[in-house]
Parts: C-alpha cells; sequence; structure tokens
C-alpha cells in the first residue's frame, strides 16, 4: 500500500530541488500519517540530498512527527487560560499514567499525547482532547478515569 502512495506523491515531483522538500514531506505525513525512516531516505533520494539534512529540517519544524500518533491521540491545551488553571499538572498526570512524555506514542499504540498551544475552549479550562472529545475543568486526578474509559472502549472493540 505504502509503495502505491509514494509512487503517486513522487511522480508529482519528479526532478524537483530542494525547494520541493517542506511540501514533499507534508504530502507524505499527511498520506502516511508521519515520516518514517523509509520515507526520509527515499525523499534524499528524490531530492539527491542526505538524510541528515532532510532530517534536519523536520525537526526544525514541529509539524513533522517521526512516530504515528496512538489510536486515542490527546490533546493538551497549554494556553494561557488552561496554564493559569493548572494543565502543566494535568500534562504531569497523563504523562505519568501513560509512561510516555508528550509528543511519544505508546508501546502498544494505543495513545499518544501532543502538547498544543491553544485548543481554543478557554472557558472550559484546563481542557483535553482525545480524537477530538473534549474533557474540561480537569484536575490531574480526572486523569485516571478519563483514560480508564478509553481503555474500557478498547475492551469492548475485541
Amino acid at each position: 500500500m505504502e509503495e502505491h502512495i509514494y509512487k503517486k506523491i513522487f511522480s508529482k515531483y519528479r526532478g524537483s530541488k530542494r525547494d520541493s522538500l517542506i511540501p514533499l514531506l507534508q504530502e507524505i505525513q499527511h498520506e502516511l500519517g508521519f515520516l518514517s525512516k523509509d520515507s526520509v531516505a527515499r525523499v534524499g533520494g528524490l531530492l539527491n540530498l542526505p538524510t541528515s539534512k532532510i532530517y534536519g529540517v523536520a525537526t526544525f519544524y514541529n509539524q513533522f512527527r517521526f512516530q504515528p500518533y496512538g489510536k486515542y491521540h490527546i490533546q493538551v491545551c497549554r494556553g494561557t487560560a488552561c496554564h493559569v488553571k493548572g494543565s502543566a499538572n494535568v500534562l504531569s498526570a497523563l504523562e505519568a499514567m501513560l509512561n510516555i512524555k508528550a509528543g511519544e506514542t505508546t508501546r502498544d499504540g494505543m495513545f499518544s499525547i501532543e502538547v498544543v498551544a491553544c485548543i481554543g475552549a478557554c472557558g472550559l479550562a484546563p481542557v483535553i482532547s482525545i480524537n477530538g472529545e473534549f474533557h474540561a475543568n480537569l484536575v490531574p486526578s480526572d486523569i485516571e478515569k478519563i483514560i480508564g474509559s478509553y481503555k474500557n472502549r478498547k475492551t469492548l472493540e475485541e
């Protein structure tokens, strides 16, 4: 399946130079969900660039990720209202419960955490979003119940 995706994307960029790197990476990430080692190597071959240069560009911009999101992608708002109302403690509770840091995905691929600047729900602060479902007015002790409910969804789906 991925081979077809690469062929489709790369056909648009034949003969391209370094100035096409960011749009090319964006398109690959859009299609695959992240930038794999294989995709970086393939882009290097297409654009005749060393992978170190590609990683240098991709790691500079926080829009690029090198792991897929988890089945349940958690966005933790760190905007001003959420910050003032304790989102740092909510984030710490999530990281401790899932045993991952922001930007990582659990080994089983079930959960990932992303810190975002603002979700736009300031009146509900602090807030997290899990696959677009908002959880508001949080305190760290809420996290165990919330994560537990998503783990139960997994069990029910099996």
